[in-house]
């Protein structure tokens, strides 16, 4: 619901920007209305990351519970029951539901289907595959519960580490990304005044070489700078999450970080300078 009603705010917005074409203000609202629109979605997809992780850590607490129970002789399905009101976090709905299923006669191998469906997580659908084969097939259930568990905190800690040893190009990354814009404004508002002065002077400058003055249109410069920032933080935030956490869609956070900062810093710097 709240998708929509960022959209529509968005929309009127950006539908209120245009009484102000051919003002400086134009495009800044024109910036804002599209930064109120993909707010949300942006928001929605940090939510569902820190789901995601919460749902993995939940799911290796819970594997460690059924290692214990079934290292004690009690088969996987009992296990499951007597482990379902135990506190599992984001998990807790769907270990319950699981377990009913199991209560009701559903097979585990079905039951541990529809729980990978629900749950949608590919590191918990791999390992309730190995469960599920390995119940079928009657082979040491405590054993491959214990492997599934190890092999869930490891890869758990492997993003951990990761991401602790990639921090430092994180914020090298940020910080380039600051020291570009610099260089950008410094560019806009220092740089191209000073040779548009120079075009102007009559004789031996431009104007004098060339035979007539060059004519600088501010409001271009700036919307071209403007863009450019913006493009930089795009893939500058994709090339960031990419490093980080070894999928781009978790650089989408960093790449909207980016270019709101951009767009506040290009927008505030021509009102004021």
């Amino acid at each position: 619901m709240y998708h929509w009603t960022g959209i529509i705010i968005s929309l009127l917005v950006i539908g209120f920007s245009f009484f102000a074409f051919g003002t400086k203000f134009f495009f800044i609202l024109i910036g804002i209305g599209v930064l109120i629109g993909t707010t949300p979605f942006i928001i929605t997809l940090i939510y569902e990351a820190k789901v995601d992780s919460d749902k993995e850590e939940m799911f290796l607490e819970f594997a460690r519970n059924l290692v214990e129970s079934v290292q004690t002789g009690t088969p996987i399905s009992k296990s499951i029951i007597n482990v379902r009101n135990k506190p599992y976090g984001v998990l807790s709905e769907n270990i319950k539901k699981l377990a009913n299923q199991i209560t009701m006669g559903i097979p585990l191998s079905f039951a541990l289907q529809i729980f990978s469906k629900d749950v949608n997580n590919k590191t918990i659908s791999r390992a309730l595959t190995l469960i599920g084969q390995a119940e079928k097939a009657g082979g040491d259930i405590g054993k491959i519960l214990e492997s599934v568990a190890g092999a869930v905190s490891m890869s758990d800690k492997l993003k951990k580490e990761r991401k602790a040893a990639i921090s430092t190009l994180v914020v090298q990354g940020y910080i380039i990304f600051f020291v570009f814009i610099i260089i950008i404004l410094v560019m806009q508002f220092k740089i191209l005044p000073m040779i548009s002065g120079i075009a102007s002077v009559d004789g031996g400058g431009i104007e004098g070489i060339y035979g007539g003055g060059v004519n600088f249109d501010q409001s271009a410069i700036s919307n071209s700078f403007l863009y450019l920032l913006l493009v930089q933080g795009l893939f500058s935030g994709l090339t960031i999450g990419k490093l980080a956490e070894g999928n781009i869609k978790a650089g989408i956070k960093h790449s909207f970080a980016l270019m709101l900062l951009s767009f506040l810093i290009s927008a505030i710097a021509n009102v004021f300078l």
